[in-house]
């Protein structure tokens, strides 16, 4: 099967050679970073087998957040840790979408607009939540920024995660939308997100170099309601934890040409072409992906727990007891075993150095 980093070993000397004087320092760290993922160049152990006298050499990953061999053991770390702030009630989930025209400056001043779309669409949400015609409460915000498509197009989007209803302002009551089936209007929360993402453009200066018709137009959001919240983190964490492109789509490479699975047919595309665009989808150093407001950000923790001992209390109080989490111990570690006879290995491992210096 072809890797990404096969690809990156064969074609990514020559794209640095054409292109590495315009690319940021970033792209080429995450270049060189699976390049070198669970290769002698990052070191690693070597394991010996007294039974069948195998050597097994194990190498060192290169932990980037970029890297598709890095990231599948992080989702269920993840997982666990939210699953601690989930209240028991019904969730919302809305996807606010970056227009076309917004789109080139996004990707330009990344480091700005960025942060810019997720508080946006918190603030939109968080406002219409807070709005008595509609809600009236302090709502939770978890937000997710995510830019590409299933064909590595640049397409940034902020998804977003919120229980249905909200804290009433004396702290002691939960309110409910008005109708079962009610989450927020999308209009109303697409009009904020527009107009907060227009003042923080002019704030930074960015505004003019956006087309006018952008601010005129209306802009899309999609809201729907997800039921309880262990489904809609489980989808969240394949986007938070999934790089532009898996080891698994890939499909074929023939020194010019990647093909790769796409959401209807495969897609075929020069080598180059396929570079730049995994590349525009690296975050900036430090960059968080995932942010929390209202309920759930940090200052706001025992108003989260006063949400949910009202929560708790209800469900009960009409025979839906919420179900007890015993805390999960932390599994053990697996101990290294022999490839070829399955036997545990008796001595421990010896380290292999570097075969270079740290990327």
């Amino acid at each position: 099967m072809v890797e990404l980093a096969d690809i990156f070993r064969d074609a990514g000397p020559a794209y640095l050679q054409r292109f590495g004087d315009r690319m940021l320092p970033s792209h080429k760290r995450v270049l060189s970073n699976i390049v070198a993922c669970r290769t002698p160049a990052l070191g690693g152990q070597m394991y010996f087998c007294h039974r069948c006298d195998l050597e097994h050499s194990v190498y060192f990953s290169c932990r980037d957040r970029h890297c598709p061999k890095c990231q599948g053991h992080e989702a269920e770390k993840w997982l666990e840790k939210q699953r601690k702030l989930l209240l028991p009630c019904s969730y919302g989930f809305a996807t606010f979408t970056a227009p076309a025209g917004l789109r080139e400056v996004t990707r330009s001043h990344q480091l700005v607009t960025y942060p810019i779309l997720i508080r946006a669409a918190a603030r939109a949400v968080l406002d219409v939540a807070g709005d008595r015609r509609f809600v009236g409460g302090l709502t939770g915000v978890m937000a997710m920024l995510h830019t590409c498509t299933r064909t590595m197009i640049f397409h940034p989007h902020v998804h977003i995660v919120f229980p249905v209803g909200g804290l009433g302002e004396d702290g002691n009551s939960w309110i409910k939308p008005r109708t079962r089936n009610y989450i927020l209007p999308s209009y109303a929360v697409s009009r904020i997100f527009r107009e907060e993402v227009e003042r923080e453009y002019r704030r930074e200066r960015l505004y003019d170099l956006v087309p006018k018709k952008t601010w005129c137009r209306p802009w899309r959001t999609k809201m729907m309601l997800v039921g309880t919240g262990e489904k809609v983190l489980l989808y969240l964490s394949r986007y938070l934890f999934r790089v532009a492109i898996s080891n698994e789509r890939i499909l074929a490479y023939d020194g010019a040409r990647v093909t790769f699975n796409a959401k209807d047919a495969p897609v075929t595309l020069d080598v180059e072409e396929f570079i730049r665009r995994f590349l525009q989808h690296v975050l900036p150093k430090g960059f968080v992906k995932v942010r929390y407001y209202g309920l759930w950000a940090s200052a706001c923790r025992d108003k989260l727990d006063a949400a949910r001992r009202i929560l708790d209390a209800h469900n009960i109080a009409i025979g839906r007891r919420p179900p007890r989490r015993q805390p999960s111990e932390p599994s053990p570690r697996p101990q290294p075993q022999c490839p070829n006879c399955g036997a545990p290995y008796e001595n421990p491992p010896e380290r292999i150095p570097r075969a270079r210096a740290p990327p």
